[in-house]
């Protein structure tokens, strides 16, 4: 009878366990259609075309003559022409302001200077910093989208003030540097009357000694009033070996910062969609963190301000040769950082051609029970149509898309308690922006003081 018993309650527990689920997952139901990881974006024939413009030989070029000049230490000579940043920097003008040339002045070359003081050396004397911008406007010249990469190099990993010892620089960041004066070049070429938003490439200063230049840039941009629709940031673009031998010539990696319905990620997301959607020759590791461990670059003081902003950059590292004089031409592969260049251009070119996304999206739980969602959002200039997005908050992708048509309001069956919604805006031409993201992040509520 015991035993019986004993087996009864066994049972009993077994089916118990077996009719409660693994894992629960969040229900979407079958509202709207089912997205892939192209996220409905639809392909820009103009673009996809000028993904066969970036030429690996001319980044190789520029890339040789920036580590020829021995060191871009933000403190090196500025009045040198073969040596020090000042001949960089002159440099970077001179051949941006050839390629506005060809193509009759499209790009509004300029020196972008600020004195600002050296963290890092609190007892130094403030130092002038200057980016060289490349301006291409666009139909909303209130609006930009951003690529930057940092001119300046050091041998921080021996001594983080010599500013006369050789450090060449040329993984960090003369690749990436490299990639935004060729992006300017396809650009001009291919848009030389611009898209609906104004692009700006950025070559920025000081990185190496704090975000410098980039902290300046952005700031600027934000105390006049542009709306900043992306930012990504080129930094080390060119390496395929890592130190302990492994080596990866086919994938990249983005890095974006949290919250996981940050601007930041949904521009990651949109990246890694257009990746999918175009194939430009690489793969897109997305890393859902600000930047690697411990470490920063120059779309941390866009992000600060509440923008969109990403990492751009190689998949293997050679920290072994980073801030030293061991970071030579020989070791960069410029195919592989062509092929990083034609994922910048892509979000460029699509986020530059779309409207604007929504800034401002609301949602209010409907009665009776809460299962019914209103969302609503203010029109968008140029936005001919827009759509709803829905993914499960555990899942990194977008799942399905509701064609709100040109209306501005939509009730959703969907229990938004457990799901991410977002609004993206759609152009004339089928181009879509970003989705702002609700509902928004909020910090967990601290229980009242006794």
């Amino acid at each position: 009878m015991r035993a019986r018993r004993a087996l009864n309650v066994g049972l009993a527990c077994l089916t118990l366990a077996l009719a409660v689920p693994a894992r629960a997952v969040a229900q979407i139901g079958t509202v709207g259609h089912a997205i892939g990881p192209t996220a409905g974006l639809a392909k820009d024939p103009a673009l996809a075309l000028a993904l066969r413009d970036i030429s690996p030989t001319n980044i190789r070029h520029t890339d040789s003559v920036l580590a020829a000049f021995g060191t871009r230490h933000t403190l090196s000579d500025t009045t040198s022409g073969t040596r020090g940043i000042g001949a960089a920097r002159r440099y970077i003008y001179a051949t941006l302001n050839s390629i506005s040339t060809q193509c009759g002045g499209c790009l509004r070359v300029e020196y972008d200077p600020a004195m600002v003081p050296l963290p890092r050396a609190p007892n130094h004397l403030p130092v002038n910093v200057v980016n060289v911008l490349a301006w291409l406007p666009g139909r909303d010249t209130s609006r930009v989208v951003v690529l930057t990469g940092h001119y300046d190099s050091c041998r921080c990993a021996l001594d983080p003030m010599d500013s006369v010892g050789d450090a060449p620089g040329a993984d960090d960041d003369a690749s990436g540097t490299a990639d935004v004066i060729e992006l300017a070049r396809v650009f001009s070429h291919r848009f030389p009357k611009g898209l609906d938003a104004t692009i700006l490439f950025a070559a920025v200063a000081g990185e190496e000694q704090g975000l410098l230049g980039s902290t300046h840039l952005a700031t600027r941009l934000h105390d006049a009033g542009y709306r900043v629709s992306g930012d990504m940031s080129d930094d080390i673009d060119g390496n395929v070996s890592s130190d302990n031998g492994h080596t990866d010539s086919t994938s990249m990696r983005i890095y974006s910062g949290d919250p996981d319905n940050s601007p930041g990620r949904e521009l990651a997301r949109y990246a890694g969609a257009l990746g999918a959607l175009y194939h430009p020759g690489i793969s897109i590791l997305e890393v859902y963190r600000i930047d690697r461990i411990g470490r920063g670059t120059d779309h941390e003081p866009f992000v600060a301000l509440g923008e969109p902003g990403i990492r751009t950059t190689e998949r293997m590292e050679a920290l072994d040769r980073q801030h030293s004089p061991n970071d030579v031409f020989s070791h960069v592969n410029f195919r592989y950082a062509a092929n990083i260049a034609r994922v910048n251009e892509l979000v460029l070119g699509a986020l530059g051609a779309a409207p604007a996304a929504p800034d401002s999206v609301r949602i209010q739980r409907l009665p009776p029970y809460g299962l019914e969602w209103r969302v609503t959002w203010q029109p968008v200039p140029g936005a001919a149509g827009y759509e709803l997005l829905l993914r499960s908050t555990t899942s990194p992708r977008w799942q399905r898309v509701i064609a709100a048509g040109d209306s501005t309001t939509m009730v959703v069956k969907a229990q938004l308690d457990d799901l991410w919604a977002g609004v993206r805006s759609i152009g004339a031409h089928g181009q879509r922006s970003l989705a702002t993201v609700v509902p928004e992040a909020r910090p967990p509520r601290r229980p009242p003081q006794r």
